[in-house]
C-alpha cells in the first residue's frame, strides 16, 4: 500500500501547528514555551512539532487526576459507564485504523503492515478491557465466627503511564484502557520520539465525553516528566515500560513514597532450535523472532540457540533469507523491514555490531547502514547475523534492540537450557522441536515469562505479559493486567452485635 505525499501530508498536522498536551480535559501548551521536532526516521525530514512538557505541566496533570478521582467521585463511578466509554473509544479508533497505522509508520518507521496490526490489537484491548470492567472481582468467606467476611477489589488511585517508543499506539493504549476500566485516573507520559499516534488517541478520549481529569496527557522527556510522575507522592502507582537501566533507577525513586509499580523491561530473549524440528518453519520463525519491527521488540529473539549438528545446514539457509529481507521506508509496498526509531538509536545498534567484531564474533551478513541513494537521508541498519558467539560476549548478553541476531550453539539439552538461562534477563523464550516431551521439559526449565513451542511473537490480549529476573515486575495484559491497578480490601460485618467481653469492667 504505497503511500502518495499528498497522503502523507493528509495524515500529518501542518510542521507549524504545535501539538498540544492534554491536561484536566483542556489541550494546552507547555509552562516552559519549549518545543520539540518529530523526525520521519525513513527520510529525516521534520514531520511534526511538540510541545515540550515540564515539571510544572507535570504536577497540574496529577493534582487534576487526584481531583477527577476524589473530589469528582470517579473513585465510585459505575462500571457499565466505564465500559461504555471505552466501547466508544473502540468503535473512533477502528473508524480511523489507517490512519493511525499511517501515523505509526511515518513517526516510528515500522512497515504499515505492522502498524494496522498494532491499531487493531488497540481496539481489541479497549474492547477486552470494557468487558472485563463489568465483571464480579471480590470473594466471601465462611468463617467460624458470627462474621461475614468479604473481599472487594478498588481502584488503586492516580497512575502514571510511561510507554516506549517501539509500540507507540499499542503499549500507551493497553495500559490506559486498564486502567481506566479499573475506575483509576492517568496521567500518560509516551515517547518523546512517537507521541503523535498518542496524542490522535486522546482527541478521541477528549471527544467520547471521558470527565476532566480523568485521562491526562503530558508531553515531554523522562528526565522531567517522567521522574516528577515518579516521586511525586500524589501519584499512586507507576506503570512503565523500557529499558531495564531505567527501570532499576524508576525502582529506586518510587522508593521513598512506596508507590506501587509494575516495570516491563528489557529482554534478551533465546529462540532454541533442535535438529529434529521442522526445518523451514524454523528458519522462517528465527527471521522473524529477531527481524520484526526492525529488531527493536522487547522479546525478540535475538538469540538463537541452535543445535551444532544442524549449524551447517541452517544457518547458510537463514543468512541467504535475511539479505533477501526488503529494506525501505515503511509505508512501500513490498518493504519487510523499516528504518530504526532514530540517528541516536541507529548509532547505538551500530555501535554494537563493532563492538561484536571486536569481540571476535564472526560476522556473517550485515552490519552496516544502508546509505546507497534516498537511504542516506533515513535511519536504515542491514538486518546482521554474527555467529562464533561466547556467552560473555555484550552482543550475547546486552540488549541491543535491533535488527541483531547472536548465534550460539550447544551439543546436549541440558546445555541448551543452560545457554537459554545464561543472561540477566527472562522476558521471553522459545524451543522449536518434533518431539512434544522435549519441548514441554526445555519449556519448563526457562526461566522467562512468555514462551512459545514451534512458533514465535505471538501474543493475546487475554494472557499476561512480563517478565522474570531484570525483565520486570508485575504484568499487562489480561485479568493480571486489570489486577495490577486494584487494590485488595478486607470487610468484616459483625452479624450478631454484642459486647466484646474482651475486658472484664465495665
Amino acid at each position: 500500500m504505497l503511500l502518495q505525499k499528498e497522503e502523507i501530508q493528509s495524515v500529518l498536522v501542518s510542521n507549524s501547528i504545535t501539538q498540544k498536551m492534554y491536561i484536566n480535559g483542556e489541550w494546552v501548551l507547555s509552562e516552559s514555551n519549549q518545543t520539540k521536532e518529530v523526525i520521519n526516521p525513513a527520510n529525516g525530514e521534520v514531520i511534526g512539532t511538540l510541545t515540550d512538557g515540564s515539571v510544572e505541566d507535570t504536577k497540574k496533570a496529577i493534582e487534576a487526576a487526584r481531583k477527577a478521582f476524589y473530589d469528582n467521585g470517579w473513585m465510585n463511578s459505575r462500571a457499565r459507564d466505564r465500559a461504555e466509554l471505552l466501547l466508544k473509544v473502540s468503535n473512533k479508533l477502528e473508524e480511523r485504523k489507517e490512519e493511525f497505522a499511517y501515523l505509526d509508520t511515518l513517526d516510528n518507521g515500522k512497515t504499515l503492515r505492522e502498524s494496522l496490526a498494532d491499531v487493531e490489537d488497540a481496539v481489541n484491548q479497549l474492547r477486552y478491557y470494557a468487558g472485563l470492567a463489568t465483571k464480579p472481582h471480590g470473594q466471601t468467606y465462611d468463617v467460624p465466627d458470627d462474621i461475614q467476611a468479604m473481599v472487594v477489589r478498588e481502584p488503586i488511585g492516580v497512575v502514571g503511564i510511561i510507554v516506549p517508543w517501539n509500540y507507540p499506539l499499542v503499549m500507551a493504549n493497553q495500559k490506559i484502557a486498564a486502567a481506566l476500566a479499573a475506575g483509576c485516573t492517568v496521567i500518560v507520559k509516551p515517547a518523546q520520539q512517537t507521541s503523535l499516534s498518542v496524542i490522535r488517541l486522546f482527541e478521541i478520549i477528549d471527544e467520547v465525553g471521558f470527565p476532566p481529569g480523568v485521562a491526562n496527557l503530558v508531553l515531554g522527556s523522562g528526565r522531567t516528566v517522567g521522574s516528577e510522575l515518579v516521586a511525586n507522592p500524589d501519584v499512586d502507582k507507576i506503570s512503565f515500560t523500557g529499558g531495564t537501566d531505567t527501570g532499576i533507577k524508576l525502582m529506586k525513586s518510587a522508593a521513598d513514597t512506596v508507590k506501587k509499580i509494575s516495570l516491563e523491561l528489557g529482554g534478551k530473549s533465546p529462540n532454541i532450535v533442535f535438529a529434529d524440528a521442522d526445518f523451514e518453519a524454523a528458519v522462517d520463525y528465527a527471521l522473524f523472532a529477531i527481524f520484526a519491527n526492525q529488531g527493536q521488540v522487547c522479546s525478540a529473539g535475538s538469540r538463537l540457540v541452535l543445535e551444532e549438528s544442524l549449524y551447517e545446514k541452517f544457518v547458510p539457509e537463514l543468512v541467504k533469507r535475511a539479505k533477501q529481507i526488503k529494506v525501505g521506508p515503511g509505508w512501500e509496498d513490498g518493504v519487510e523491514m523499516g528504518p530504526l526509531v532514530s540517528e541516536d538509536h541507529m548509532n547505538t545498534v551500530l555501535d554494537y555490531i563493532e563492538i561484536g567484531k571486536n569481540e571476535g564474533a564472526t560476522l556473517l551478513c550485515g552490519g552496516n547502514r544502508i546509505v546507497e541513494g534516498e537511504f542516506a537521508k533515513g535511519y536504515y541498519v542491514e538486518p546482521t547475523i554474527f555467529g562464533d558467539t561466547t556467552p560473555n560476549m555484550r552482543i550475547v548478553q546486552e540488549e541491543i534492540f535491533g535488527p541483531v541476531l547472536a548465534i550460539q550453539t550447544f551439543k546436549t539439552e541440558e546445555e541448551a537450557i543452560e545457554l537459554a538461562n545464561g543472561t540477566a534477563f527472562g522476558l521471553a523464550g522459545a524451543v522449536f522441536t518434533n518431539d512434544g516431551a522435549k519441548a514441554q521439559r526445555v519449556i519448563r526449565q526457562l526461566r522467562a515469562g512468555i514462551t512459545w513451542i514451534n512458533t514465535y511473537h505471538p501474543t493475546f490480549n487475554e494472557a499476561p505479559w512480563g517478565g522474570y529476573k531484570q525483565s520486570g515486575i508485575g504484568r499487562d495484559l489480561g485479568t493480571y493486567g486489570f489486577e495490577e491497578y486494584l487494590e485488595t480490601k478486607q470487610i468484616n460485618i459483625n452479624l450478631n452485635v454484642q459486647p466484646s467481653g474482651f475486658f472484664e469492667g465495665k
